[in-house]
């Protein structure tokens, strides 16, 4: 009786395997390559079908094949209407939101994307993007990647291209997010109260609490942009 099992649940994976297989292979790699909400959501059910299918008693070979096949069929629906259709497409896949726009960040695309500015410099520091005064443009991706435009003098050049002696590298210092001051990251600094008060006022900043971000690099200076900046349209 046990062997009997063990065969019906062989041939059940096997069957299963290649089935999601030719699935996979029909709708394309974007599927693999290319997470996006309905993507995420497709490969989700298929394993639970697949699951359900396989361990719960009495379910056969009938049942797998039946909902793992409705279920491609429908995927494979919707990926036709999405290249059909530039409507479907926004509908299904979604559209990449611009987070930095000419250089400020936009609140609003932020807040939509149920992002903070904590996240935001995480992700840009995965893409070697230590501060965001060195972008002009970033879109986060339907799939939840940054795709970064940095602006002209912060693009890459080897100092061997320019045969320029090698300079030391700074680690820029966030002063202020989010209208808060980060006293400990400005002592570590070895700044002060009065001196980020200077800095501010040349930004013809006054009120710490109008400012969305700021930051601080050796040999660049402060960067600064207030809330008024981010949310302009």
């Amino acid at each position: 009786m046990r062997d009997i099992h063990f065969l019906s649940l062989t041939f059940e994976l096997i069957v299963g395997f290649f089935l999601l297989f030719v699935i996979v292979k029909i709708v394309g790699r974007k599927m693999i390559r290319q997470i996006t909400p309905f993507t995420f959501i497709a490969s989700i059910m298929f394993g639970e079908l697949l699951g359900n299918a396989l361990f719960e008693p009495g379910i056969g070979i009938g049942y797998i094949l039946y909902s793992i096949s409705l279920w491609g069929l429908l995927l494979i629906i919707v990926e036709y209407l999405g290249q059909k259709s530039l409507f479907f497409r926004g509908l299904f896949e979604g559209k990449p939101s611009a987070l930095i726009n000419n250089g400020v960040v936009d609140y609003r695309q932020l807040k939509k994307n149920r992002m903070n500015l904590n996240q935001l410099q995480s992700l840009l520091r995965q893409s070697e993007t230590f501060s965001i005064r060195e972008v002009a443009y970033c879109y986060l991706e339907v799939d939840g990647s940054l795709s970064i435009l940095k602006k002209s003098k912060y693009k890459k050049t080897t100092q061997g291209d320019l045969k320029l002696p090698e300079k030391k590298v700074h680690v820029p210092v966030t002063l202020i997010r989010d209208g808060t001051v980060l006293w400990d990251e400005i002592k570590d600094a070895g700044f002060n109260e009065v001196w980020l008060k200077k800095q501010l006022q040349t930004q013809r900043v006054s009120d710490y609490k109008d400012v969305f971000i700021a930051e601080w690099l050796e040999g660049d200076g402060i960067f600064v942009q207030t809330y008024a900046q981010s949310r302009r349209k």
